[in-house]
C-alpha cells in the first residue's frame, strides 16, 4: 500500500491488499451516487459494531453493508461486460494478474 492507496490492477478492476485482490466500484457510478453508497456503507459498518451481541440487529446490518457494496459493484454480478471472469477475493498471485502483480514486487 502507498500514500495513495492501495496497488490497482492495471484494468482498474481490482485493488490488492495483502496480495488478494478485491473488486473496486463500478467507475461509471456518478459521484454523488458514488458519494451517497459509500456514505450508507459507513454508516451499516457501523451499525454492525454498535449491533454487537445482538443477532437480529448484527444480521440487519450486515445486509446494509451486502445492499452498499452491490450497489458499488463490489459484490455481486462483475460491473465490467467484457465477458473476463471475476477474480474478486482471490490471491493476485493465482490469476491472470500473477505477472503484473510479480512485477510489483509481490509475494
Amino acid at each position: 500500500m502507498t500514500a495513495q492507496g492501495p496497488p490497482v490492477t492495471p484494468d482498474g478492476r481490482y485493488i490488492v491488499v495483502r496480495g488478494r485482490l478485491w473488486r473496486r466500484a463500478d467507475p461509471a457510478l456518478p459521484p454523488e451516487t458514488r458519494a451517497a453508497l459509500v456514505g450508507e456503507l459507513m454508516a451499516a459498518r457501523r451499525a454492525v459494531r454498535a449491533a454487537q451481541g445482538d443477532p437480529a440487529a448484527t444480521a440487519a446490518a450486515r445486509a446494509r453493508v451486502d445492499a452498499a457494496k452491490r450497489a458499488l459493484g463490489e459484490r455481486g454480478d462483475p460491473w465490467w461486460t467484457d465477458g473476463a471472469p471475476d477474480w474478486n477475493r482471490r490471491m493476485a498471485r493465482n490469476t491472470p494478474y500473477a505477472a503484473w502483480w510479480a512485477a510489483r514486487g509481490g509475494e
